[in-house]
This record gives C-alpha cells, structure tokens and sequence, in this order.
C-alpha cells in the first residue's frame, strides 16, 4: 500500500500544478432515456470517444450528466453521489470514503437541502432520500452502483413531469443501465484500508431471441469503520430484464434488494473535538466504561436533585478524559432492508404519439439504534429471548422502527406535430408508513446482550406506534416548439398536485405526538423556458419555474413530529414551502472545448423550521412553523477541455449567496432569532472543483481536487466549519492484448490524499440558533484501496 499511495501522490502533485481537475470523453443520450423533452443531441464537432460530463446542450434549464464512464472510476462501491460532487452547484458530505454512510451523507443545491430536492431511478421515485426516510429510499441501496448507467443533475429544478412533491430547489435522476445484446459476465473484488471487502458479479443473458434480454448481478460490502470499533456491510442484488416490441416499443422490468447494516459514528461538538479530537468515537468494544459513564451521569442528576444516588459506589466524577455524558455513547446503528420493483412499457400508438407508463412498489423495514443512557432500563426487562433480565441497568437499547409500503403508477404522453411536442401526464402513489419508538433491554454485565446490526425482538416499552399515509396525485401538462429551423426551442407549461396526510397512532401507546390530517395542493405551478442557438455550437438558454414542497408523515419530522396541541395550532395556518427561481446561461462548444455559464436568482418562501428541543439522543418532539424567505442568487461555471486524446480536464466554479428574509418569529409573533440577513446553514458561498483524466494504451489515471469555503451551523452564524481542500486520485492498467489476461484491469484508488482531517457532515443532528451543538461528523482520512476486474 505504501508504493501505492507515494505512485497516487505523485500523480496528484502534477494534476495540482497543472491548476485543473477532470473530465473524459461521454456516451450519448436518445431521446427514451430522457423523462421530458427537449433532448440534447451531440453536436458534429463534439470530441471523439465518451464525455464523461454532458454539459446539457438542447436543454433550456441549467442541467448537466454524469455517465458510467465517470462512476467507473471511483473506488467501487462509491455512492453515485460521489461522482456528481464534482459538479457546479452541488454540496455532498459524507463521513465514509464511500459516501454511502447514510446518517452522515448530505447533498444540497444551490443552498437547498436534501428533503428540499428530488430523486428518481428510471422514473420512479425516491422520495427526498432523507435519513430514516419516511417516503423512498436512498440510491446507495436502490441500486448496485456498477449498473447506474447515468445520472443528470438539475440544479435548478427538475423535468416538468418529474415524480417528486419535495423538489424546490433541483432534482438528481439516476438511470440504470440496459441488459447487454451478447452473453456476457463481468465480475471485481476490491481491498482496502479498515479490512474493507467489496465483490460485484454480474452476469447478462444477451438476446434470447425476439428481443428479449436481462442481467442478474450482486454486490457484496463489508468494511471496518475508519475509527471506533464497528462495522458496516451491504448485500445487494439487482435483476432487470427487457423485451423488444419492435413498432410497438418496448418492456422492460427490474427487482432490485438491499440488506444494510451500518454501525454509527458518533456526532461531534467543537467542545468534544477540543478536548477528545476528531477521532473520538462511541466505544462499541469497551462495554463496561459505557456503564461507569451512565451510572455516573444519573447520580449527578440524583444529586442536583437532591435524591439518593441509583448507583452506590459509583460516585459523581466521570472517569479520566470524559467531560460529559454526551462525549461518548456505547454505539449506534442502522439496519435496512429494501425491496424496488417496477414495469415500464413504452408504447408507440401511431406515428408522431408515444405512452410511457411505469408501475412500482417498495417494500421496507428499518431500524435506527442507539445505545442510551438517558432511558435506563428496569429490572424485570426481556432478553432478546424473552428472559427476564437479572437486574436494572443504566443504559437502553432505544430504537426507531419504519417499515414503508408504497406502490404508484407514473404516465407521460407525449404527441409530436409539426413543430409542436405536446405532454401530459400523471402520477399517484399511496405510501403507508409505520413508524415506533421502542425501548430494549441492556444488561449492567461485562458484555452486551444485544447485537445493534440485528432487528431486535421483546421491548420492554413503546413510546409511541404511528401509521402514516401519504396519498399524492400530480399531473403536468407542456408543449415545447422548435421554430426557425430548429434554431429557437420555446417551452412552456405547468403542473399541480394534491397531497394528503394522515396520522394515527396504534392501540397500547401512550403517546404526545400529534394525529390528524392535514394536505398541500396546489394545481398550477408553471414552467417556461427558452434556448436560442447564436451559431453552431454556441447556445443561450433561460427558464422560469415555480415549485412547492408537500409535507411529509412522520412521527420524526413534518407537521405530526409535534405534540398534539402544536399540531392543532399550527393545522390551520402552516403553509407548505414554495420556490420560483429564474436562471439563464450560455454554453459554448467547438472542437476539445466545451464550456457552461449560467446566473440565477430563487425567492424560497413560507421556509419550515422545526426548533428541536433537547439533545439529539434524547428525542423529543420538535415545534415546526413557517419562518419566512431566503433570497438567494449566484452563478456557476463548467468547463470541459480535450488537451489532446489521452488527455482531458474538468472545472467548475460555483457561487451562492443565500440569506434569510425574515426573523424567526413564533406563534405570538415574538422575536425568537434575528436571523435576517444571515447566510442560510451549510450553504458555502464559493467551491472550486475539477480534475485530470489521462488514458492511453490500456494506462488510467485521474486525480480531483475539491474546495469548499466556510459553511454555518447556526442561524446567527455564530459557529461555522472552515474551509478545505480534498484531493481523491486512482490510476490503473487494463490488459487489452490477446490471451488469459484480456480484459482484466487493476486499479488503485486514494481518498483524502492528503490525509486532510476536517468536519465533512454539518447538521447530523439539526441546527440551533447559536453556540455549539453536537451535530458534526467528521470526514475519513486518507484511505486506499486496490481493485481488480474482469471481463468474459
């Protein structure tokens, strides 16, 4: 490993001194991969081979793709968020090398935050792909990240019939990659730092006569964290299968799984990295400290209380190192498992008029642990077994169980005539959602009793059991007309929803959140757009959009995460957020050069906040209402240059400034926060990203540099995390001459080259109006990993 990363690190010295960073050639886009017109064709001077950014020529909206070409060559089992990162725009934190870590993976745009955007795969819906996300799930368990064939980004908003309720500020689309026409098998193992193991085994069919194709493929993960003890595995298998039609169109299907178990890092304060630093972490393997800390902790409360205290012996004074309760827990973790189907026929009726309609359904069971010493447990608890526990512990085992049952139907018609592309479709979903607080039992022995990567079984108590429905209809109608020969594209229409919500909590529960129901509609939000070509080449686009976001059931976040009497003070007057934003740009292309500038300006209003009360641990039902509006402009900047065929760069330049129109005011109209003019949380103004790809005679070797400037956690900013530079490079060889080595290829990959340490994950556990907060993960150090791949 040590030859391995001195190699990488020469690499990335001479990608720094050259002063840019990426890109390489880009597979080109037909028209049925796109969810609305109109579609970027290549242009005949577009460089030779595949672009691995698509800078969304013929697009009348600042959009921009990211092939498989790209996703290839980061470490595999990278999130397909890690390849868009690079993006202008987009803001992704994670606390792993793979960015696959869920409590701590964070992407944002142009200021708005991941339950503000939207989130598809091939059409069908994600939800706002949110923690503990209560209406989809996340793309590094819809899908094997080997068979994402592209991913567009819209940093603006999304495609007019985009299946998405939540997204105001943008959408990412992901599309899967389509079975192979010869029987091929494609197979990888990687290794790494922390003892991380990954396989991926795909195995494609080819044409098994009249058009009829598929794959089967697996992926397997398992990795050591990078600090603590703990670790985190993914099984995953995916199957996709499709039948040509011929004149008729096509259908096609898929079936894809997921089992996730992930221990969790533990959220850091500027106070816990002061005086523990940022290796600080809970401490899985040393049960019986965890123990002394909580026993501690609860004969201080006792004491301050003037109560006798639980825990004779024990005392008040935690042991050396530890300042607080909260410095470290025993552990943490999450536990899914997901089920995604779907059908998709698209249809050709007659010359000019095409139907494409989707199916699908998701099944899922999660469960988010945490270790707590704020819910002791008494004795006469259950075991996992059902036994009764010896005697009264000072920790819990505290849980928050989902399980998601969604189904919908998405159609899109779309009719050509003349100059005219007419639409309209449809979208409905019915989501039921279940959601419970339980507490388990720990014991006050030498060792655990309870695994925190299994389901558990026999609570000792449940806080509350909620069932949440969700019921959206949207439809959306457009026309897009290409006038003077094609040289003037004009869009133009508008879609509308209603979405419903309900809460109820189940039988044998004593709780103080809210039921009821409560709905967003909305059956006009336009869209407008134009795109003017200047010459060949060179092209001028602008658009307009208005979009609102719906709420969310949910015992965790939305209207129904408060108590009771909030909910019924807040039903009648809380309004869901809006967004209208207006952007316009120029993009050039000639020769080995293509370049993208736009300018926008986005008016948020009717911003939810909920004002969590407590420590994250604790739990404690928020207090949600409208804020007010964030302004926000800013322009960004892509450029792709070919140096010469083995040779080609990427940059982009974002800035965003984005600020609060209003103080925070509560119900009475009290001044709670002078939040007006302050910067909006992790919303850094300027980042700078590229990178340098070189290929040739079978060698690969890219180097990416990232820079983000400061981003707050607070609404005074008052606290920020300053700014960095990451560095991430590989290089590899694959063998393309004759004989057993054909087509295997092997790769060395390094995040974090310069073993930067910094704060990735800003608000982990929400944002408060000042002062420090537990809420910060920090980002993996440097790590390196070797690849090895074949092709039969």
């Amino acid at each position: 490993m040590t030859y391995l990363s001195t190699l990488l690190t020469g690499v990335a010295a001479v990608a720094l001194g050259i002063g840019l960073a990426v890109t390489a050639p880009a597979a080109a886009q037909t028209a049925g991969d796109r969810a609305s017109l109109p579609v970027a064709t290549p242009a005949a001077d577009a460089p030779p081979g595949d672009e691995i950014v698509v800078l969304g020529f013929g697009e009348s909206r600042q959009v921009q793709s990211v092939t498989a070409a790209d996703l290839s060559r980061l470490t595999p089992g990278s999130s397909p968020l890690k390849a868009i990162e690079k993006l202008p725009g987009v803001n992704f934190q994670a606390a792993d090398p793979f960015g696959a870590y869920e409590w701590a993976v964070r992407i944002s745009l142009r200021g708005f935050n991941q339950n503000q955007l939207g989130f598809t795969l091939d059409g069908v819906p994600l939800g706002d792909m949110s923690y503990g996300n209560v209406n989809g799930l996340h793309i590094s368990r819809a899908i094997i990240s080997e068979n994402v064939a592209r991913t567009d980004v819209a940093q603006g908003a999304g495609a007019l019939g985009t299946a998405s309720t939540s997204n105001l500020g943008g959408t990412i689309e992901f599309f899967s990659d389509k079975p192979r026409d010869t029987l091929n098998v494609t197979g990888g193992g990687t290794y790494g730092s922390n003892d991380t193991y990954r396989g991926f085994a795909r195995i494609d069919s080819g044409d098994l006569g009249g058009g009829l194709k598929g794959y089967l493929s697996y992926g397997f993960l398992t990795t050591d964290k990078w600090k603590g003890a703990g670790v985190q595995r993914q099984h995953q298998a995916n199957g996709k299968i499709v039948k040509d039609l011929g004149s008729l169109g096509s259908l096609s299907a898929f079936l894809n799984f997921s089992d996730r178990r992930e221990q969790d890092y533990q959220d850091l304060s500027y106070d816990i990295i002061r005086r523990r630093g940022l290796g600080n972490d809970n401490i899985a393997d040393n049960y019986p400290l965890a123990l002394q800390i909580a026993k501690v902790a609860q004969n201080q409360a006792a004491a301050a209380a003037g109560a006798a205290q639980p825990w004779a012996g024990v005392g008040t004074a935690f042991p050396a190192g530890i300042g607080t309760v909260d410095d470290v827990y025993f552990d943490a973790a999450g536990v899914r498992r997901d089920y995604l189907g779907g059908v998709t026929f698209d249809a050709n009726l007659t010359p000019g008029l095409t139907l494409r309609t989707t199916g699908y359904y998701h099944d899922n069971k999660g469960q988010g642990s945490w270790i707590t010493p704020y819910s002791p447990t008494p004795a006469g608890a259950a075991n996992a077994d059902g036994t009764p526990i010896a005697a009264a512990s000072p920790l819990g085992f505290r849980t928050t169980e989902y399980a998601i049952k969604r189904g919908g139907a998405l159609s899109n018609l779309a009719y050509e005539t003349g100059a005219n592309t007419l639409e309209l479709g449809g979208w409905y979903e019915s989501n039921t959602f279940t959601q419970a607080r339980r507490f388990y039992s720990m014991t006050d022995t030498a060792t655990p009793n309870r695994d925190v990567l299994k389901f558990q079984d026999n609570p000792y108590a449940t806080q509350w059991d909620g069932k949440y429905t969700t019921d959206t209809i949207q439809y959306h109608v457009g026309d897009t007309l290409r006038l003077a020969d094609d040289r003037l594209t004009l869009n133009a229409g508008w879609k509308g929803f209603t979405v419903t919500n309900r809460a109820i909590m189940l039988p044998a529960t004593t709780s103080p959140l809210a039921v009821g129901r409560i709905s967003a509609k909305d059956w006009f939000q336009p869209q407008a757009g134009l795109l003017f070509k200047l010459a060949p080449g060179t092209e001028l686009f602008a658009d307009y959009k208005e979009n609102v976001r719906a709420y969310v059931s949910s015992a965790t976040t939305g209207p129904f995460s408060t108590t009771q009497a909030g909910f019924n003070a807040i039903r009648d007057r809380l309004k869901p957020e809006r967004s209208k934003t207006a952007e316009g740009g120029l993009r050039f292309r000639q020769g080995p050069v293509q370049a993208s500038a736009v300018g926008y300006y986005i008016d948020f209003s009717n911003r939810l906040l909920g004002f969590a009360n407590g420590a994250g641990i604790i739990g404690n039902p928020a207090t949600l209402n409208n804020v007010g509006s964030v302004r926000t402009y800013g322009a960004e900047v892509a450029l792709t240059y070919r140096v010469f065929t083995p040779l080609s760069l990427f940059a982009s330049y974002s800035y965003n400034n984005s600020q609060y129109a209003d103080d925070v005011l509560d119900a009475r109209g009290t001044v709670l926060v002078a939040t007006d003019g302050k910067t909006a949380v992790d919303s850094p103004e300027h980042m700078v990203k590229g990178e340098i790809v070189f290929e040739q005679s079978g060698v690969t070797a890219r180097v990416g540099a990232d820079y983000m400037s400061k981003r707050y956690f607070t609404y005074l900013n008052d606290q920020s995390v300053s700014g960095r530079v990451l560095v991430d490079a590989s290089i590899g060889y694959r063998f393309e001459g004759d004989g057993p080595l054909h087509g295997v290829s092997i790769e060395g990959s390094v995040t974090n080259l310069t073993d930067k340490g910094y704060i990735s994950t800003i608000g982990s556990n929400g944002f408060t109006a000042s002062g420090d907060n537990q809420t910060l993960l920090a980002g993996a150090p440097r790590q390196v990993f070797v690849s090895l791949k074949k092709g039969f």
